[in-house]
């Protein structure tokens, strides 16, 4: 990995941690059900790397195997109402 910033390899990794009781930071989807949010389900971690070079601080997410295919289904050109049709029909 390199930095966005320098473009330097000499990242750090880490973690970020909530000031209030320790525990970790994570990523959770907008599109999360109510309920799944009130219980704290569905969060992703963040990773965190800081630029020895930069001092940049840059963040991933870790995304599950469901989460990829949920969210790039919805990537690049969309087919129209009609080929979405056709696309379900069986040819005998």
């Amino acid at each position: 990995m390199k930095c966005s910033a320098c473009g330097s390899t000499a990242l750090v990794e880490g973690s970020l941690i909530g000031s209030a009781d320790g525990g970790r930071l994570g990523f959770q989807p907008a599109d999360m059900s109510t309920l799944k949010q009130m219980f704290g389900m569905g969060i992703r971690r963040i990773v965190s790397y800081g630029c020895i070079h930069c001092r940049n601080l840059e963040l991933t997410v870790e995304f599950n195997e469901g989460d990829i295919q949920k969210y790039q289904e919805f990537e690049g050109q969309q087919p129209g109402v009609l080929e979405r049709i056709n696309s379900g029909e069986e040819t005998v």
